[in-house]
């Protein structure tokens, strides 16, 4: 994974990006009916139930606009809420309140809806030895926060680009002229240039798993949409020479069975591309 500095980076242009797009050269609704002297007050309201994420993201967001505003906060991220719970204050400038609003909401909602949705694979999970991964399966701009979503829900995360892993999946393996070229090849591209990249490699198959098994340096094997039976199979044959992850049409009803074939990780694109946002509001007080 990438660096917390590298991370707090991404979170920066996040909020850059986020007030440009919004904001641009003024919120000309509030600099024409609210004088730049007038204080306020507002509350973010929960209209529904889950995890709340994006509260920290949100103070960073405040602070972004006015350093001055003031966020008092009752609720902290990765905590349960349901329909009328108050998150936090938020007190200062009317107007910077107003700028700040709506890239607030539309994140906190997005996150919250993450957090729920990683939350509820994790318990679905409990008792098992598998953890929930994301996938790069994120909205573009906006992938730190939603991989931050999924820490928040429980979860854990995959690379978070294709600078921070190797992933020869079967369009690499393919292209390379197959898997053990492709690892090899791979190997002296790591070597060459002085990187210390982790190698997963996809298997479709378990013939392609053996001769996965036959290379060094794997650090972990993709067990791709691979049926029940062929995944104990395939944990089986794997052992304990690499980690194994399986993936590809896995929900709500299945996964837990996967987790039971033995699999040490389980990925979904689902946790951030098939979430619906949940209801927030910030009101004045």
């Amino acid at each position: 994974m990438i660096s917390e500095k590298q991370f707090q980076t991404e979170l920066d242009i996040i909020i850059q990006n986020g007030i440009r797009e919004d904001i641009g050269p003024g919120d000309y609704t509030s600099l024409a009916c609210i004088p730049d002297t007038a204080k306020g007050k507002a509350k973010l309201l929960v209209k529904d139930s889950g995890i709340i994420a994006g509260v920290e993201f949100a103070k960073k967001v405040f602070e972004n606009v006015d350093p001055t505003l003031e966020v008092d906060v009752f609720i902290e991220d990765g905590t349960p809420v349901k329909h009328g719970d108050i998150v936090f204050h938020v007190s200062g400038s009317s107007q910077s309140i107003l700028k700040a609003e709506r890239l607030v909401l539309n994140s906190m909602q997005r996150m919250s809806a993450i957090a729920t949705k990683t939350n509820k694979y994790v318990q679905l999970l409990e008792g098992t030895k598998t953890k929930i991964l994301d996938t790069r399966k994120t909205t573009p701009g906006f992938r730190a926060c939603e991989k931050w979503a999924v820490k928040i829900g429980g979860g854990e995360n995959h690379r978070f680009a294709l600078y921070d892993m190797i992933m020869l999946k079967d369009n690499h393996n393919d292209f390379s002229g197959g898997i053990t070229q492709a690892i090899t090849k791979t190997k002296a591209y790591l070597k060459h240039n002085n990187l210390d990249l982790k190698i997963i490699v996809e298997a479709r198959n378990l013939a392609e798993i053996e001769e996965i098994l036959q290379n060094e340096g794997v650090y972990r094997i993709l067990i791709d949409n691979f049926n029940f039976e062929d995944t104990e199979k395939a944990v089986v044959l794997i052992g304990d020479k690499c980690l194994t992850e399986s993936s590809g049409n896995i929900n709500e009803t299945t996964i837990r069975q996967y987790a039971e074939c033995g699999v040490d990780y389980i990925s979904s694109g689902a946790l951030t591309h098939s979430v619906y946002n949940m209801d927030l509001s910030l009101k004045a007080i």
